[in-house]
């Protein structure tokens, strides 16, 4: 049996806010400065990154649903199925994705989002 493992603050906090529809508390978890890497798009600081959420995650009801979480070189690496009304066309399915966090200073610092390589 896999040991679970507990997610830093931060990371519980981006997939409730998701799945809430929450996106203050979203950006609130967010380091000013922080960049995300999303499918080979950066984006930089927390204006960007809340336009980004806005349009990308709220805006099409995105839910994400936990399967693995693993602790690797400092990161913390969760393994979700995506589900929502976004435009599926060219996707696998189901749609997995790994999240990779960088957590600094009780936020999250950098975020790299891609395809999961078993899709």
């Amino acid at each position: 049996m896999k040991k679970e493992i507990k997610l830093p603050r931060p990371v519980e906090t981006y997939i409730r806010a998701i799945n809430a529809r929450d996106a203050d508390a979203f950006q609130s978890n967010f380091a000013h400065d922080a960049v995300v890497k999303d499918v080979g798009r950066e984006i930089r600081g927390i204006a960007a990154i809340k336009e980004w959420a806005d349009h990308e995650i709220f805006a099409v009801n995105v839910r994400l649903e936990v399967i693995e979480v693993v602790e690797r070189d400092g990161q913390t690496i969760v393994t979700v199925k995506i589900d929502g009304t976004f435009d599926r066309t060219g996707l696998p399915n189901p749609l997995l994705m790994d999240h990779y966090f960088k957590i600094a200073g009780g936020t999250i610092a950098a975020l790299t989002c891609q395809l999961t390589e078993s899709n």
